[in-house]
């Protein structure tokens, strides 16, 4: 007997998807940027606009029946902006510095997503499709990409490589995820949050790179002009690249749950 087949509200996992991730994520420091430094709105209100924003997002995306591309796309960029300002804030406001501010945020995923294991039996996103499964997985979301602006900050910013270096590193980085995906048996699950926690600082030291100055690095860019040029790349991508809604069969996750 055939398994009921049950369309996820997360699309499918391709390149498509990831090159969409990695503007999304750009945006996200760009537009994080312009609000809470270019506006002068400081991290702590920046922040709180921003998760309002998602909130809102989520709200609108869990409710719906099937997947949105824009509305999906929608709730990721207010992950990855408020990502930008809450670890902006966690790291200079709080005094906690760039090592305290990723590891309080390395153990606020692990947290999340140990909770959500703990309920469900698995954090794979083939089995997002139901709302208690999809509220998980955006709380999850939200926490990765806020360390992956920490992790990307540290890394340009002290250690010395700069934001050119910086996204050579976790590019590097991604590289070696595809090939673990490609060449060995790992755990799909477990490659797929490594890709998506690292596509977060590449966007992020990406976005610094467009909008810092040209004696810290930066093409000097202002942060509201490249933030309107990749919302309309954005918007354009997910119009006219295809893309579908992950599935899966019934109850049954096509990898290990892990």
């Amino acid at each position: 007997m055939d398994q009921e087949i049950e369309r996820s509200k997360v699309p499918e996992v391709t390149a498509v998807f990831w090159f969409i991730k990695v503007l999304a994520t750009t945006l996200g420091e760009t537009g994080g940027d312009a609000v809470s430094m270019s506006m002068n709105l400081g991290y702590a209100v920046s922040s709180l606009i921003f998760i309002g924003i998602f909130v809102v997002a989520m709200v609108a995306q869990i409710a719906v029946k099937k997947f949105h591309p824009f509305l999906y796309w929608l709730v990721v960029i207010a992950t990855t902006t408020a990502g930008t300002t809450i670890a902006d804030f966690a790291d200079r406001s709080l005094g906690v510095g760039y090592p305290g501010g990723a590891l309080l945020l390395f153990a606020l995923l692990m947290a999340s997503l140990a909770v959500w294991y703990w309920s469900a039996g698995s954090i794979s996103v083939d089995t997002v499709s139901t709302p208690k499964i999809e509220r998980f997985y955006w709380v999850a979301i939200l926490f990765s990409q806020t360390l992956g602006t920490a992790l990307g900050d540290w890394m340009a910013d002290t250690n010395r490589l700069g934001y050119e270096g910086g996204a050579m590193v976790f590019a590097v980085g991604l590289v070696l995820i595809a090939g673990a995906y490609f060449f060995t048996s790992i755990s799909r699950t477990l490659l797929f949050w490594a890709a998506f926690i690292l596509t977060r600082p590449l966007g992020a030291t990406l976005g610094d790179l467009l909008d810092k100055p040209l004696d810290h690095g930066g093409l000097a860019f202002s942060r509201f002009s490249a933030s309107a040029i990749l919302v309309i790349v954005i918007i354009a991508c997910v119009a006219l690249l295809p893309q579908r809604d992950g599935v899966h069969a019934g109850k049954q996750a096509t990898d290990v749950p892990v």
